[in-house]
């Protein structure tokens, strides 16, 4: 090896772990979450959903799915909806936050992204806006309780698999206490 490629070779090395610091910064989800902005997200979902069967737009089926996606793959930090609420609606709010474990939100928000994707699929790929419509009125009724009364039906989900052991207890350490307690109101 040349002495000019072993130069570059470990400048590339040097950088690589930064780099890669920056991307799984950028594509890490929050832990803890504050449920003050989970809820507020949730609402923005509902809304949005709703707005989109009123109004017969069946394109904004991909704008929910992109949100999704994005909070799946990073919280807030991709998500136009999760940036709105976090950084202008949430600091405004004369209520203090509320950090509950991401885990089980982050599962919450997959399960979101599977009813939303599913939605734009049957809307856009398919042109069957009824049947999609009809997913994003589950979507609406799941955000609306996670909004209004704070009940996640996926971290309710996350914590019916847990007690299961189908998701192990290093997923979410906090969590593996909470998954024992019983599932009453959250």
């Amino acid at each position: 090896m040349s002495e000019t490629s072993a130069i570059t070779g470990a400048a590339h090395t040097a950088r690589t772990p930064a780099a890669s610091n920056r991307v799984s910064g950028v594509l890490s989800f929050p832990d803890p979450v504050n449920e003050v902005s989970a809820r507020l997200v949730a609402g923005g979902v509902a809304l949005l959903s709703a707005v989109t069967i009123a109004l017969d737009q069946p394109w904004l089926t991909a704008l929910i799915a992109y949100g999704f996606i994005a909070r799946v793959a990073s919280g807030p930090t991709l998500s136009p909806l999760g940036q709105l609420v976090t950084r202008v609606i949430v600091p405004r709010l004369p209520v203090a936050g509320r950090p509950v474990p991401g885990p089980p939100k982050r599962f919450a928000q997959a399960i979101g992204a599977t009813f939303s994707v599913t939605a734009a699929v049957l809307a856009l790929g398919f042109g069957l806006s009824t049947a999609a419509y009809a997913v994003l009125g589950a979507l609406i009724a799941a955000a609306t309780l996670e909004s209004v009364f704070g009940l996640c039906l996926g971290c309710r989900a996350f914590a019916l698999l847990m007690r299961a052991g189908v998701i192990p207890p290093e997923v979410c350490e906090r969590c593996a206490n909470i998954a024992l307690e019983p599932l009453g109101p959250a």
